[in-house]
């Protein structure tokens, strides 16, 4: 997540100083733009892709083990001491 977020953020700080803040085109801070943005670039394309897969299986997970806790409720709760 974080490497996804960071690619964003460097890319756009490179079109914020584009625009003229901290020099605009063709300053230290714009070389150091283009290097952030040279770096985020991979960050964004490969981190976004896997995250997608991420929330995915997660809620698939969730769905079959919700399934699992109600049909095994009154088991699990004597397990763990909550029975009557």
């Amino acid at each position: 997540l974080f490497m996804a977020n960071a690619g964003g953020a460097w890319d756009n700080a490179k079109k914020w100083i584009e625009t003229g803040q901290f020099g605009g085109k063709g300053s230290d801070a714009h070389k150091a733009g283009v290097v952030g943005d040279t770096v985020g670039d991979p960050f964004k394309d490969t981190s976004g892709p896997s995250l997608n897969i991420l929330i995915k299986l997660v809620s698939v997970v969730s769905v079959v083990f919700a399934g699992l806790v109600v049909k095994f409720s009154p088991v699990i709760a004597a397990m763990i001491g909550l029975g009557n």
